[in-house]
């Protein structure tokens, strides 16, 4: 039933793509474990399958970025709503890369321009595990939400800047999400 690899193959890169929603899993070493779904067209396979990357938007916390700065472990899971059941899971060690960081001219072409961009997570992929999902239910898309795009958009770019300088910069379990580097 379920098999790891060493890198996503062609196969696993074109399942990703069919996918619309994925889940991202980090952890402090004390503290909260943080599982978040996103979507949006975000998730982007880099170099081969060595490497993963997504567009994180503003959101309401930012325990992903206060994670990986501390001990840098994420998990990725795809899952198939589809007749065909799968569930892909992706190991790795991420890190954070943010608009003026020398990566940042490199990855941001690879996404669709989305209003609330505040940085890319890159994941360099340790492994991968498929397995069955045949427990997992037959879900239909009905369409792509727009709010977040909605209220990036009502916010203007200073109204960001804002909310992340008041609710972005520490995770829930108090660590810093952009220490000094």
């Amino acid at each position: 039933m379920a098999k790891f690899h060493a890198r996503l193959d062609e196969g696993l890169r074109k399942f990703i793509g069919e996918q619309k929603v994925f889940f991202t899993a980090t952890a402090p070493a004390e503290g909260r474990i943080n599982l978040s779904p996103k979507g949006m067209d975000t998730f982007r396979c880099l170099e081969g399958g060595s490497r993963v990357a997504y567009l994180d938007l503003t959101g309401s916390g930012n325990e992903t970025a206060a994670h990986l700065s501390e001990n840098g472990r994420m998990t990725v899971m795809f899952c198939s709503f589809s007749e065909q059941p799968m569930i892909l899971r992706i190991y790795g060690r991420g890190r954070v890369v943010r608009p003026g960081d020398g990566e940042w001219p490199s990855l941001r072409p690879h996404f669709p321009a989305l209003p609330g961009e505040r940085q890319i997570v890159l994941l360099e992929v340790e492994s991968a595990q498929t397995s069955c999902g045949f427990a997992v239910p037959v879900y239909e898309l009905k369409e792509e939400r727009q709010r977040l795009v909605e209220w990036s958009l009502s916010k203007g770019e200073d109204g960001i800047r804002d909310y992340r300088r008041e609710k972005n910069q520490v995770s829930i379990d108090g660590l810093p999400v952009y220490p000094e580097r």
